[in-house]
């Protein structure tokens, strides 16, 4: 793949850059950069690899060898926040708050989702049945948190879908999946966050983050970590054959 190259036209400025978006199907991390990429109603593209066998031009524009990657033209951006805040500072309409200590305050509610999904990797990979409760514990301890940190919805801070909602929507997409397998009722009790899943499933833009075979890929990943979860899906797997 060529890095894209930036253009002019003579006697006239800068274009508007162009937006590709270096990203793998299931990261939940590429997820908030598109959300926030078609908040802002911009056009991008979008170009996956396979992060098991990396191509020597990721490797070249991602020096962590993640997804995602933002090229900005031929300027490549990585990591997830630093790529959400770049887009917010430079793109209409804002989506963090103006005033700075509510900035501030869902700026470090990001960091926290970005330790709910390590809970949830952490799950996922459990070797057996006692650390799956382990690390389903730990998730709802968290979710707790997340619980008593809400106020009036539909969104994190009110009627007004912000940055920290983009973090939250692939969050909350992977418990689509858990609740068909897991059965540990990780919302039970906690309305507001139920809510707020809710609402955020049925917002366009973190709706068609993922492409149609999400789901059905996630069973595959999921399946194919050998853990306690995958134990389960191959239990369910035989009950419905």
């Amino acid at each position: 793949m060529n890095l894209p190259q930036s253009h002019t036209t003579p006697g006239a400025g800068p274009t508007k850059p162009r937006f590709t978006l270096v990203s793998h199907v299931l990261c939940p991390y590429v997820q908030r950069a598109v959300i926030v990429l078609t908040e802002k109603g911009v056009a991008f593209e979008r170009v996956d690899v396979d992060l098991a066998n990396k191509p020597a031009w990721f490797l070249a524009c991602s020096p962590l060898g993640k997804t995602p990657v933002l090229l900005v033209d031929d300027e490549p951006v990585f990591e997830s926040a630093v790529i959400c805040e770049y887009l917010d500072e430079t793109l209409a309409p804002r989506l963090h708050p103006e005033a700075p200590l509510e900035r501030a305050r869902q700026r470090a509610w990001m960091e926290f989702g970005s330790a709910l999904l390590n809970a949830i990797g952490g799950f996922y990979n459990a070797s057996d049945e006692a650390a799956l409760a382990s690390q389903a514990a730990l998730i709802r301890s968290r979710l707790e948190q997340v619980e008593a940190q809400l106020r009036e919805g539909p969104f994190f801070a009110g009627a007004r879908f912000g940055l920290v909602d983009a973090v939250f929507g692939p969050v909350f997409r992977y418990f689509d999946v858990f609740d068909e397998l897991a059965g540990f009722g990780f919302f039970d009790g906690l309305p507001k966050t139920l809510a707020w899943r809710k609402a955020l499933a049925s917002r366009p833009s973190v709706r068609d983050a993922v492409q149609p075979r999400y789901r059905s890929l996630l069973l595959e990943f999921l399946h194919r970590r050998g853990s306690a979860l995958s134990a389960r899906i191959e239990a369910q797997a035989a009950v419905l054959s």
